[in-house]
C-alpha cells in the first residue's frame, strides 16, 4: 500500500451521499490510502485457453436454394420461364423456397400471388 492518501474519500475511508448515509469507501476499502493495484481499467479478457475451445453446437443446415414440392418446383418453372428480370425471378424463387420451408407445401392463394407478379402489364 502506497503512503498517499485516497483521492476518492480524502483519506478518511468512508463517503456519504446527500442523504447523510456513510458507507466505506468503494476506491480504497475503507483503508484511507490509494491501493496499488489502482492502475484505472481492470482487465476481464477471457485469456484461458479453455475460453477458446470450440462448442459442440452442430453446424446450421443449409437452407435450399430451390423448391422441393411438386407445386413449389413448378411454380418456379413458371416464374424461369417469364419474361421478367432476372433479379425479380431470383426473388420470388427465394420467395417460393422459403414459403416452402414455413408451410411445407406452396397454397393455391399463395400460387395466386406469385402468377399476379409475373403476368406481363397490360
Amino acid at each position: 500500500m502506497n503512503a498517499e492518501s485516497c483521492g476518492v474519500c480524502g483519506g478518511d475511508g468512508r463517503v456519504s451521499n446527500s442523504f447523510g448515509l456513510t458507507t466505506r469507501c468503494p476506491a480504497c476499502g475503507g483503508t484511507g490510502r490509494k491501493s496499488e493495484a489502482s492502475s484505472g481499467m481492470r482487465d476481464v479478457t477471457k485469456t484461458k485457453p479453455s475460453h477458446h475451445q470450440p462448442t459442440n453446437k452442430a453446424a446450421a443446415a443449409a437452407k435450399p436454394q430451390f423448391p422441393t414440392t411438386f407445386e413449389g418446383v413448378k411454380l418456379a418453372n413458371e416464374v424461369q420461364a417469364s419474361g421478367i428480370d432476372a433479379a425479380v425471378k431470383t426473388r420470388l424463387v427465394r420467395e417460393i423456397t422459403d414459403y416452402e420451408g414455413v408451410h411445407g407445401t406452396c397454397t393455391k392463394t399463395f400460387q395466386q400471388k406469385v402468377r399476379k407478379q409475373i403476368r406481363p402489364k397490360a
